[in-house]
């Protein structure tokens, strides 16, 4: 075998590992429903489901699942909050929406945890109100991909 055929071999052998293990992290990653069976709704402590379901991992998915509004729901949204202080004070001015009041319907929407940081999620409805008064808020600090 050449130079040029073992550069090949070699080549093909890492893309082929590379492939393997990044399947391999994601193959035992884990789908939870945010609230269980009670879904992301107004009144319920996220933060103790969140201790509850401990630990989460990075490739972990988060289903948000709440009712479209209607003249019988109160609408619900996500928000990925900046950092801690706005967490704390469920304040939204440099949130980032990542689900709107119609992408918890049916299913529900699903948040894939990509990086090992704190995830600081909250409703951001009725201006933080959700968030401040109805414990609609949690935090999430994956580990590493989990291995099987």
């Amino acid at each position: 075998m050449g130079p040029r055929n073992s550069i090949l071999v070699a080549g093909i052998v890492v893309v082929l590992a590379l492939t393997f293990a990044s399947e391999m992290s994601t193959v035992n990653a884990a789908r939870f429903i945010v609230g269980d069976d009670k879904h992301w709704t107004f009144g319920y402590n996220y933060t103790d489901w969140a201790q509850k379901n401990a630990p989460f991992h990075v490739n972990d998915t988060l289903v948000f699942m709440y009712d479209p509004p209607s003249n019988l729901t109160h609408p619900h949204s996500v928000y990925l909050m900046n950092n801690l202080k706005s967490y704390l004070s469920c304040n939204l001015n440099k949130s980032r929406m990542v689900g709107n009041v119609i992408q918890g319907a049916g299913s529900g929407f699903e948040f894939t945890l990509k990086k090992r940081k704190p995830h600081y999620f909250a409703c951001g409805e009725r201006n933080g109100f959700h968030c401040t008064v109805g414990q609609m808020k949690f935090v999430i600090t994956p580990r590493r991909p989990c291995r099987g």
